[in-house]
């Protein structure tokens, strides 16, 4: 997941303790990130009376509002082209449907037009300007998402001979200079290394609710990937991949570098392995552990949660990335507190 922010927040029924013990109460509301508002807005919705849809609609809303560290929103991770694209999506675990929506331009509220796309269309996923002239008809507005500090970002990276990029095999040389690109004959692969462009640059946020009826909603939400290729989806609004909502089993969601992630299914993989009785930190860790066995020092990390209310959360230790720090709030607290998990 390029730098996004994932909104995870899971509305338990159940008391749950510390990080991975059961014996806090539902509902659980957990989110990726030390995103404090959105685990604050999410909590207020559904304590005015709000469903778990509308609590992972509004908590991960609230990232996009608040351009959460730039990689949530309008405003931030401009492509190669400067342009802010968006992607979201949210699921229903009792009904097992999906709405997402990917690479949405002109319109802020992404999170939104994907809940939109399950209410009002039979499909799960819509993308690029097709997907922004379904959010026009459902009444959202047409907005610019780029801003001051995106155009900055865009600026610097040219004169940086777009550096760091996400092309390669090509001519001229990509890691010496700007394009336009054009294939090698004699393609060649290389280890991929560790760059500042992995780290910190996917940090979607993720929601998952688990409600006091046991339904499971997750939920995602972020602006991709900082100088992505135009047109690059991640694992944010992929079902499986950004998060999953299972109301028989409980609910996960991915962060870090979707590109990597979202070909293990690290959160449908998560929902499983807590199906099979595993307790949550431990089905966060395998899901680790899976990855990195074929890409040993990717970005990511995950966050899970079971309909009993335990919850846990795991990520993959590289230089500069040692801890996770994600949100929970359940009855227990009076506000939102953040927690911390060493990286294995």
């Amino acid at each position: 997941m390029a730098t996004a922010v994932v909104c995870f927040v899971l509305i338990a029924l159940q008391l749950v303790g510390p990080c991975g013990a059961a014996g806090a109460a539902l509902p659980l509301v957990i989110n990726t990130w030390a995103f404090r508002k959105a685990t604050e807005t999410a909590w207020r919705t559904l304590q005015l009376g709000g469903s778990e849809l509308d609590a992972v609609e509004k908590g991960c809303g609230q990232c996009e509002i608040d351009q959460c560290d730039g990689s949530v929103g309008y405003g931030g991770s401009p492509d190669e082209s400067g342009e802010t694209t968006l992607d979201a999506m949210i699921m229903d675990g009792n009904t097992m449907e999906v709405g997402a929506v990917a690479d949405l331009k002109h319109v802020k509220n992404a999170i939104g037009v994907a809940r939109k796309v399950i209410e009002h269309t039979k499909h799960t996923l819509l993308v690029g300007e097709s997907a922004s002239l379904f959010a026009v008809r459902m009444g959202f507005p047409y907005e610019d998402l780029t801003t001051q500090r995106s155009l900055s970002v865009y600026s610097r990276w040219l004169n940086q001979s777009c550096q760091p990029n996400y092309w390669k095999n090509v001519v001229p040389d990509s890691s010496k200079s700007c394009g336009p690109y054009k294939r090698l004959e004699k393609v060649s692969f290389e280890e991929e290394t560790i760059s500042q462009r992995n780290i910190h640059n996917h940090d979607t946020i993720g929601m998952v609710v688990i409600g006091k009826s046991g339904t499971v909603v997750s939920g995602t939400s972020t602006n991709g990937g900082v100088h992505k290729i135009p047109g690059r989806v991640g694992d944010s609004p992929i079902a499986g991949a950004g998060s999953y909502a299972d109301s028989t089993a409980g609910g996960a969601a991915a962060t870090g570098d979707g590109d990597t992630m979202m070909r293990f299914l690290p959160s449908y993989q998560a929902v499983e392995y807590m199906r099979m009785g595993t307790d949550p930190t431990v089905a966060c860790q395998k899901v680790i552990s899976r990855i990195q066995k074929h890409v040993p020092k990717f970005f990511g990390a995950v966050i899970c949660a079971n309909t009993t209310g335990s919850y846990g959360a795991a990520c993959n230790k590289i230089p500069g990335f040692t801890q996770f720090h994600f949100m929970v709030f359940s009855p227990l607290q009076s506000q939102p507190a953040e927690q911390v998990v060493d990286c294995i």
